[in-house]
């Protein structure tokens, strides 16, 4: 009768991965300002024409004629102010792997005895 001891080790390797996958949504908010200035100038031209007539002491009639230009200038700022908003929207996707190797080792050792 003798005794005879065994020994095994055995070696596992098992490989983990792992993927990780993020989404991100962001909205930007563009505002848009245009503003238009308008001149308008308006001309107006008034002509007035008066005639005058007088008599003299000597019995003689002059005729006068007078005329009378008048001019008015009107000025007129209008400002119109448009604002335009304009929104994006994006998306875009994250994608990270990650592998990692875990090794195991496993020893077995059994006896026995004849």
């Amino acid at each position: 009768m003798y005794t005879a001891i065994h020994t095994h080790t055995q070696t596992h390797k098992h490989t983990y991965t792992h993927i990780h996958i993020h989404m991100y949504t962001g909205i930007r908010t563009h505002i848009h300002t245009d503003t238009h200035i308008y001149t308008h100038i308006y001309t107006n031209i008034h002509t007035h024409t008066h005639t005058h007539t007088y008599a003299c002491i000597n019995a003689r009639i002059y005729t006068h004629t007078h005329t009378h230009i008048h001019t008015r200038t009107h000025t007129h700022v209008h400002r119109h102010t448009h604002t335009r908003t304009h929104i994006h929207r994006h998306t875009y996707t994250h994608t990270c792997t990650h592998t990692y190797t875990h090794k195991h080792t496993h020893t077995h050792t059994y006896t026995h005895i004849y």
